[in-house]
């Protein structure tokens, strides 16, 4: 199988139990092959978490899940170093956070305050985390998708332009419709079943990391004509100096993206 056909078939699998969601599944993998950051809002029930849950059970990879609270400190998530006094010699050794993961599922993200969610920018960015001085890669598979609340603000924290600026899409989840809600209702129906004793489904088949990475580079040798490019810029340049193109987009838009966006254009 190609690349091509490795990622339609992780699509495929990701689609059987994430139902009525075909956007959200669209989405999960064009930020897998973009290398990007995903930032999911919608509300609760809408299969946000379990969409992270399937690509982690299909794809080769380790998942981190960190429920964003108002009490989390950003130790909590990169790491600290702890003192050791194993062989009879003290020393401070660096404890690996729940950032050190392929796939990181950033949970109520506006839940904590910015100085926490701050604890992400160098991981999303340079993919590496710097404690004490020191660096540390991260793995080269890595994406966070962050999920919150539309409807809920009490006792959130918006996140900052810096943090939405590093979000390579906002994915806005919906409710299914009446014959997708029929299916996750029979779907959930024989998993309770399999859990208590009933029919076990077949053992997952997982992607190789490997695919993703080829994926990548077919999509990077992938010609771009002028016209798109300069279609592309131009898309940038509305949201800095709207008020050139539209008064009413200017009313609608406070901050350009930065060439982060146009980058992201480019890759998706």
């Amino acid at each position: 199988m190609t690349a091509r056909d490795d990622i339609l078939d992780l699509g495929q699998r990701i689609g059987q139990s994430i139902i009525g969601q075909d956007k959200l599944v669209e989405r999960l993998l064009l930020g897998l092959l973009s290398n990007g950051h995903l930032l999911v809002e919608g509300l609760p029930g809408l299969a946000k978490t379990r969409a992270i849950k399937s690509l982690a059970k299909n794809l080769d990879s380790e998942l981190s899940r960190v429920q964003f609270t108002p009490d989390l400190l950003p130790a909590d998530i990169t790491g600290s170093e702890v003192y050791s006094s194993d062989g009879g010699k003290g020393e401070f050794k660096f404890q690996q956070g729940p950032i050190f993961a392929n796939l990181i599922l950033a949970d109520d993200i506006n839940r904590a305050p910015a100085k926490v969610q701050s604890a992400l920018l160098e991981a999303m960015e340079e993919r590496q985390v710097t404690v004490g001085g020191n660096s540390y890669p991260l793995p080269d598979l890595f994406m966070v998708m962050a999920a919150q609340n539309p409807i809920e603000q009490e006792g959130t924290y918006p996140l900052p332009e810096a943090q939405l600026d590093r979000f390579l899409m906002h994915i806005e989840v919906g409710y299914p419709d009446q014959k997708s809600e029929a299916a996750i209702m029979r779907l959930n129906r024989d998993e309770e079943n399999a859990a208590h004793g009933g029919p076990k489904p077949s053992p997952a088949t997982r992607t190789n990391a490997k695919s993703v990475f080829d994926a990548r580079k077919e999509i990077g040798a992938v010609m771009v004509l002028d016209p798109v490019e300069k279609y592309m810029v131009a898309l940038v340049f509305a949201t800095r100096y709207p008020d050139r193109y539209d008064k009413d987009l200017a009313r609608l838009l406070e901050v350009g993206v930065s060439p982060r966006g146009v980058i992201g254009l480019d890759k998706v």
